[in-house]
C-alpha cells in the first residue's frame, strides 16, 4: 500500500508569519517582518520573494537552524500528505533578546505575534516579548494547532486574537461545548478586548466585550467565499486585514467584515497568495 504519484510541477509560497507580512504589504501599508531563517537556499527564495512584495525583512539567521519548510503533495486537488523540515526547538536566547530590542524600538502601529510553534514563541518567550512594547502599540495573535501545539491562552491581555475552533477547544480541553461557550471562555481567560473565533466554512464570531449574556456582545458572519478553491492560509489573510481594520477605525464590527472579506478572498485562490485591498473592494462590489 505505497502511494505512487507524477511529479508535474512543485509551486513555492511564503507561509507562515511571511505571507500575513505580504497581506499588510498588498494592502499598501509597510510591513516589517522578524523571523528566523536557516543558512540555506531557501532563505535567499524568503528574501527574494519579500522584497518583491515590498515587506522589510528585519530578522535572523541562524546557520544552526533550518528555514522552515512544509510541502504538501497534491493530487487532483487532494492533498495526499504533507513533509516538513524545521527545528521546532526554542531559539537561541542570545536572538529572543536580539528581537526584544527591536520590538522595544518599534514604531509601528500594531505587531502581530503570528505562531506557527517553530521555537520563535512558547509561554516565557511570549511574555518576554510582550514586555518590550510599548503600550500604545496594537497587538494581535494567533497560535497554530495543526502540525504541532501552540496554546492561544498563552497570549495574555492582546487587543486582538483569532483562534479557530479546534485551538480554542485545544486549549481548554474540551471536545463538547457550544461555539458562544468556547469563545467567552476564551475571551475570559486571556484577557484580549476582541476574539474572532473562525469556524471554516461556517464564517466566524466574533466576542466584543464582556457582557457575554448580552446578545449585543457577540456577531457572527457566515463566509463569503464563493467557490472554496484552497483554504490554506484563509486564518492569515483574516488576522492581518481585521488588525489593520482595527488599528484604521477601531470598530470591532467592521473589522470582523473586512477579516472575513479578506479570508474569503484568499479560499477562491490556488495557493497562499496575498490579498489586496482591491480584491476585497471587489468582493463587496460583488456582494
Amino acid at each position: 500500500p505505497t502511494l505512487s504519484v507524477l511529479f508535474e510541477k512543485k509551486i513555492d509560497h511564503i507561509g507562515g508569519a511571511g505571507i500575513v507580512a505580504k497581506h499588510i504589504a498588498a494592502s499598501g501599508n509597510k510591513a516589517n517582518l522578524i523571523t528566523v531563517l536557516g543558512e540555506d537556499d531557501l532563505k535567499k527564495f524568503v528574501i527574494s520573494d519579500l522584497k518583491k512584495s515590498k515587506v522589510n525583512f528585519n530578522g535572523f539567521i541562524d546557520k544552526l537552524r533550518p528555514t522552515v519548510n512544509k510541502n504538501a503533495i497534491v493530487s487532483d486537488n487532494y492533498r495526499l500528505i504533507k513533509v516538513s523540515k524545521l527545528d521546532n526547538s526554542p531559539i537561541k536566547e542570545k536572538i529572543s533578546n536580539a528581537i526584544c530590542k527591536k520590538l522595544f524600538k518599534s514604531k509601528a502601529d500594531g505587531i502581530i505575534f503570528s505562531d506557527f510553534r517553530a521555537g520563535i514563541f512558547n509561554k516565557k518567550l511570549i511574555h518576554k516579548y510582550k514586555k518590550s512594547l510599548k503600550k500604545n502599540i496594537f497587538t494581535a495573535a494567533d497560535s497554530q494547532v495543526a502540525s504541532w501545539w501552540g496554546n492561544i491562552l498563552e497570549f495574555k491581555n492582546f487587543d486582538l486574537i483569532t483562534p479557530n475552533e479546534r485551538e480554542a477547544r485545544f486549549a481548554l480541553v474540551d471536545q463538547i461545548s457550544g461555539i458562544r461557550y468556547l469563545a467567552s471562555t476564551i475571551y475570559n481567560l486571556s484577557k484580549c478586548k476582541t476574539l474572532i473565533l473562525k469556524l471554516g466554512k461556517r464564517g466566524i464570531l466574533t466576542c466584543m466585550n464582556k457582557k457575554h449574556s448580552s446578545s449585543s456582545s457577540y456577531i457572527t458572519l457566515d463566509s463569503f467565499a464563493n467557490e472554496v478553491v484552497d483554504p490554506v492560509g484563509a486564518g492569515d489573510a483574516l488576522l492581518a486585514y481585521s488588525t489593520l481594520s482595527m488599528i484604521s477605525n477601531k470598530s470591532k464590527v467592521i473589522s470582523s467584515l473586512i477579516g472575513v472579506l479578506a479570508a474569503s478572498c484568499e479560499c477562491e485562490k490556488d495557493g497562499n497568495i496575498a490579498i489586496s485591498k482591491e480584491d476585497i473592494l471587489y468582493k463587496l462590489d460583488e456582494i
